[in-house]
């Protein structure tokens, strides 16, 4: 009878040793794995880069539309228009004085 009873001790140690090791399996899937917290947590930063990238890009954007209307044919600022005739043709006025 000893053999019987020792054979199901061992099964008993068996079936929680599986049980620890799938235990100890999941913990760390769900702290290292694809899905787990560590990877959550660097998706969360990409993100909050990424908003703010979208934001700049928002403000770039709307800051282009702005020059871009006020030197469209409906409404034309003359100061911007010289401003830009300065920049990329390089002129300037006879009454104004270039120091390099």
């Amino acid at each position: 009878m000893s053999a019987v009873h020792i054979q199901r001790g061992f099964g008993g140690l068996i079936y929680l040793g599986l049980a620890c090791i799938l235990g100890l399996y999941f913990t760390f899937a769900a702290v290292q794995g694809d899905y787990g917290m560590f990877a959550r947590v660097a998706i969360n930063a990409e993100a909050a880069s990424l908003r703010l990238e979208r934001d700049k890009l928002s403000a770039d954007l709307g800051e282009m539309q702005n020059l871009t209307h006020r030197l469209s044919d409906d409404y034309l600022d003359l100061d911007l228009l010289d401003q830009q005739t300065r920049d990329v043709l390089g002129y300037m006025r006879a009454d104004e004085i270039a120091i390099r």
